[in-house]
């Protein structure tokens, strides 16, 4: 071996990658294939290190005997004695194997299975290194391009940027830093591939949680993210805490967070847009730039709306090419139609939903039935109850001061924030007490008679249906009934 021998280890973890043990593991594996190649087996062969990694030495592990029967396996007493003087019969000796004696064959085997183990391992340790990365940011240097995929310098791999998941404003030149997600890693036979993107949503996503601290640490919760790369992103936003407004967090103090991300997203349009459990003002929201006059839902079970904007803010709200109303149809998962008021007075709309046709008209009586569209409910709330499995206004209200207090999460404040909301938005009706009602007035009806005949008659009437005479019906004053 050579004198450097331990400078030859750490060089080969250095450039590899491999961890010490690994390497040792195939210089090991080396010289145990030179001996099986020289000697026919390696079954009795032993490879030690020195303590300080300088050097390196192959032993074959023989049986003192007395009658040398295998000579591969066994040695003499007499030859025994002159590497160990205490030696006995039935010991096992590490005798020495010269490495010279390896023939020119033996040694080339050898070594280029070492490079094949070498390769392995690399490639095993890149692999699981970047199978852990994925859906994370990384930074590596434009190498070269062909067909229009960028192949990008990782370090200790290389990664490609296919055409598909680049945006269509930006343009690299060699030598470039560029910032990418890793989309999925592929063994392949060649080697290993690592394929990034700029053009998912998740990429954004990250860019975001580098640049605001609240996203990184849940404060902001991020709901959705759509895009069209290189032109529009629309990006839906809560806050966890009643004191952080996720849009304004998201902007930074005088823009400075939302324009570093749009420097690195070369100029892409982004529009943060608030989350709202109400569909109406999640739609009004996502429409942003433009400002919504009104938003009529058509029919729930479709997801179909109605945005109405003024003549000039239709052009904005649609977007060029549709790309902004399309952009918030898939945010909030609407089929989202844009009118103007004089549009929405020359439609002839058939609403099916009631609550549609009064919303139309301005009398809005929409029933609400979700508590995350009571209103002022707060998103930590609906977060606790959505956690303890209470989604329906129907299902808090039968729940009585105690039940709620036992509830993890929430507190004796929040028990009175919640009764406050339900004591303003829900009206509880006594149903009991309706039927009563109903029975008490059917039972009344039924108490008039026919003066002539004695047929049942109803206030409805104006002639007995037996007898044909004609009725009238006067209502007496307690008072005079009294008297």
């Amino acid at each position: 071996m050579v004198s450097d021998f331990a400078e030859a280890i750490k060089q080969l973890q250095q450039e590899k990658g491999i961890s010490e043990e690994l390497v040792l593991k195939t210089i090991e594996n080396f010289l145990l294939a030179a001996y099986k190649r020289k000697y026919g087996h390696c079954d009795n062969a032993v490879v030690k290190f020195n303590e300080d990694r300088t050097d390196v030495e192959v032993y074959a592990q023989k049986m003192v005997s007395e009658k040398v029967l295998f000579p591969m396996e066994e040695i003499s007493l007499e030859d025994a004695l002159t590497y160990n003087s205490e030696s006995e019969i039935g010991d096992d000796l590490l005798i020495p194997v010269d490495k010279s004696n390896f023939d020119r064959v033996a040694v080339q085997s050898a070594k280029q299975k070492a490079k094949q183990d070498l390769r392995d391992i690399q490639k095993d340790s890149l692999y699981s290194e970047f199978k852990d990365k994925v859906g994370e940011m990384i930074i590596g240097y434009y190498q070269r391009e062909k067909n229009g995929n960028i192949f990008v310098d990782l370090g200790r791999s290389e990664g490609i940027l296919p055409k598909r998941f680049q945006s269509p404003r930006e343009v690299y030149r060699p030598g470039d830093r560029i910032k990418a997600l890793v989309h999925e890693v592929n063994r392949e036979r060649g080697g290993l591939q690592i394929v990034l993107t700029r053009t998912h949503s998740e990429f954004v996503q990250n860019i975001f949680e580098l640049e605001v601290p609240e996203i990184y640490d849940g404060t902001v919760k991020v709901h959705k993210i759509v895009r069209e790369p290189g032109y529009r992103t629309k990006f839906a936003v809560s806050s966890l805490r009643d004191d952080v407004d996720p849009v304004g967090a998201c902007v930074g103090l005088k823009g400075i967070r939302i324009q570093a991300i749009v420097k690195e997203l070369e100029g892409e349009k982004i529009d943060i847009v608030k989350y709202e459990s109400n569909a109406a003002t999640y739609i009004k929201n996502a429409l942003s730039p433009a400002r919504v006059s009104n938003v009529y839902i058509i029919d729930r079970d479709k997801k179909s709306a109605l945005a109405v904007v003024e003549e000039d803010q239709l052009s904005l709200a649609i977007g060029k090419q549709g790309l902004n109303v399309r952009l918030a149809n898939r945010l909030v998962d609407w089929n989202i139609d844009v009118k103007t008021p004089e549009q929405v007075e020359d439609m002839d709309i058939s609403f099916e939903a009631n609550d549609a046709v009064n919303a139309l008209f301005g009398d809005d009586n929409d029933e609400i039935v979700l508590i995350s569209e009571l209103p002022g409910i707060t998103p930590k709330l609906v977060e606790i109850l959505h956690n303890n499995d209470i989604e329906l206004i129907e299902t808090l209200v039968a729940a009585n001061h105690a039940e709620l207090l036992k509830l993890p999460g929430l507190s004796e404040e929040d028990t009175e924030i919640l009764e406050g909301i339900l004591r303003d938005n829900v009206e509880i009706v006594d149903e009991e007490y309706e039927e009563d009602e109903e029975i008490q007035e059917e039972a009344f009806e039924d108490e008039f008679e026919c003066p002539e005949c004695g047929e049942p008659i109803t206030l409805d009437m104006e002639a007995c249906p037996k007898c044909g005479v004609g009725l009238s019906f006067e209502v007496e004053d307690e008072e005079d009934g009294d008297e």
